[in-house]
């Protein structure tokens, strides 16, 4: 069995000659298509149907202090070790449509195309997936920021989901909701602050809170995750002795904050909450061997974490499965 070296690759690479194909002349060159096809993904969790959708993405200029407590060359080999641009980071968001079977429920709604170019293709992505927005029963919000709840509202203001019921964590509400929080936030959030007011203000006495510990919706149960905001939650997704764990924003990026636990991201309220909870859900997820969803990991955003030292994780693409 002969093995091919990088120098002989290379040399049969310059040998190589063009053989004429028949008709050649009369090909016209396609198009290119300039966008991805639809970013729909379906698996099974038990008896339960998950669709992942991707809202696109945004692209973040890097720079000293998106890691606060990290120099920025380690965030920069970080990335450089997953295959990553180092001086723009693309954050994407991916959605989850959950079939119960018997209800519909979206966790998290998206941007709405309120952040980026990149992002809001949320609604046709559902259209792809056949969901009719119409057809959703629950919207289901981990957390309060911009990049969850913006696509409860159209840019109207009408409701995306005009039948669904929006739920809530109890915690978040009570802290994006009050005047006094309001008064004393730091500039960075005052438009989160104003973004939350437009999405909820007007269907106030309709949004049900929920608080950790509970079952907000069928067979999904709330996990306190707190330190990301005041009230952030992950869920634990069960149907016939199967388990998903959806991870919210426990982390961002995995090639960062996975692999490098103890950094503390921008987007962080209390940095070492965040961090004590990350450390306690990657342990339960290495562990337990449980599937994960980040709404910030690469789409479709699902597979496992590794626990690749003492101190150091890995996330772990689930493999594609085209049958459910």
């Amino acid at each position: 069995m002969s093995i091919m070296s990088r120098r002989t690759v290379l040399t049969a690479a310059g040998a190589a000659v063009t053989i004429p194909v028949a008709g050649s002349g009369a090909r016209a060159a396609a198009p290119a298509a300039g966008r991805q096809s639809p970013g729909v993904y379906r698996y099974k969790v038990g008896s339960f149907e998950v669709t992942a959708l991707t809202d696109g993405l945004a692209r973040r200029p890097l720079d000293a202090g998106f890691v606060k407590n990290a120099p920025l060359e380690d965030v920069r080999k970080a990335l450089e070790d997953a295959f990553i641009p180092t001086e723009t980071l693309p954050i994407t968001f991916t959605a989850l449509v959950v079939n119960t079977g018997s209800r519909l429920v979206l966790i998290d709604a998206g941007t709405g195309g309120r952040l980026a170019p990149t992002a809001g293709q949320l609604y046709e992505n559902l259209a792809a997936a056949g969901v009719d927005p119409k057809a959703v029963d629950t919207v289901l919000i981990s957390h309060f920021h911009p990049d969850h709840i913006g696509g409860i509202r159209l840019k109207d203001g009408t409701l995306a989901f005009p039948n669904a019921e929006v739920v809530v964590p109890e915690a978040e509400w009570d802290f994006w909701m009050d005047e006094g929080a309001m008064s004393r936030a730091p500039a960075g959030l005052v438009n989160a602050f104003k973004i939350v007011r437009a999405v909820f203000d007007p269907m106030a006495k309709d949004v049900r809170r929920y608080k950790g510990d509970t079952e907000p919706a069928p067979g999904i149960y709330a996990i306190p995750a707190y330190g990301h905001t005041p009230g952030h939650m992950a869920f634990r997704i069960a149907s016939e002795k199967e388990q998903l764990l959806v991870w919210s924003d426990v982390t961002n990026h995995p090639a960062l904050f996975v692999r490098n636990p103890g950094w503390h991201a921008i987007f962080d309220m209390d940095p070492e909450m965040a961090e004590e909870t990350r450390r306690r859900m990657l342990d339960m997820a290495a562990t337990d061997k449980l599937l994960v969803s980040g709404y910030h990991f690469p789409f479709p955003a699902v597979g496992h974490i590794a626990q690749r030292s003492v101190r150091e994780f890995a996330f772990v693409p689930e493999q594609w499965n085209p049958a459910l």
